[in-house]
């Protein structure tokens, strides 16, 4: 006998709610293998368009024709592009009401602000769920390695002659709850630490890129 069909013994004979954990072990690493896939994707592409972006800003010698270009790519841009248009479309709206120079300032760091935020919620979602994968799935298959060994050493203690072999099969599929649990924690848990360390980068970015887009607006305008 191999040692993976004896594995999917060991698990076939396991009481209905170590199957059962494992079973739920196994659809909570198919999600965070899905996540961390789908999250790496959309942190690179995020680095790309802003470094994109940041080389066409600080290049650029009208920043009404970048502004043009952003809403004419609307629905592709990237993070720090669309902070930049909101700041230079709230610039321009309340510039037509020849309120005073600081006023106008003001009101265009408040949309980036708020661009700002939207952006970095987006950068964050579904970081929480593999920060609780990562806590939560060791306890899980740490209750099935409890509840295995504990049905182990009750069928030891209804047999009157007890060997090793009678009783390792129950702690071994027992195990391998705890097994599964860990290979669901640790992946969500490495993935987590990464994007969390990469969307803080881009965030410095963007508060960077916003504080320079101000002083430009203060010296320059929106011309």
């Amino acid at each position: 006998m191999t040692k993976f069909s004896a594995l999917f013994t060991l698990i076939a004979n396991a009481s209905l709610l170590v199957q059962g954990l494992m079973l739920l072990l196994l659809m909570i690493s198919l999600m965070s293998w899905f996540y961390i896939f789908r999250k790496y994707m959309l942190l690179s592409q995020a680095r790309r368009q802003t470094e994109t972006f940041e080389n066409e800003f600080y290049k650029t010698t009208s920043l009404t024709n970048l502004h043009q270009g952003t809403l004419a790519n609307r629905h592709t841009i990237g993070g720090m592009e669309r902070i930049f248009s909101a700041g230079m479309q709230s610039f321009a709206d309340i510039s037509a009401q020849n309120r005073p120079a600081a006023e106008n300032l003001e009101y265009a760091q408040r949309a980036m602000k708020a661009a700002y935020q939207r952006e970095i919620d987006q950068l964050e979602a579904h970081l929480p769920f593999l920060a609780s994968i990562g806590s939560v799935s060791p306890y899980i298959g740490l209750l099935g390695t409890v509840w295995g060994i504990m049905n182990a050493f009750i069928g030891l203690s209804t047999t009157q002659q007890s060997t090793l072999a009678s009783v390792a099969p129950g702690i071994a599929e027992a195990l391998i709850a705890t097994a599964l649990g860990l290979f669901a924690a640790i992946p969500a848990v490495l993935a987590y630490n990464r994007y969390v360390a990469e969307v803080d980068r881009l965030s410095l970015r963007y508060e960077s890129f916003i504080d320079d887009f101000s002083n430009t607006l203060q010296v320059r305008g929106a011309a």
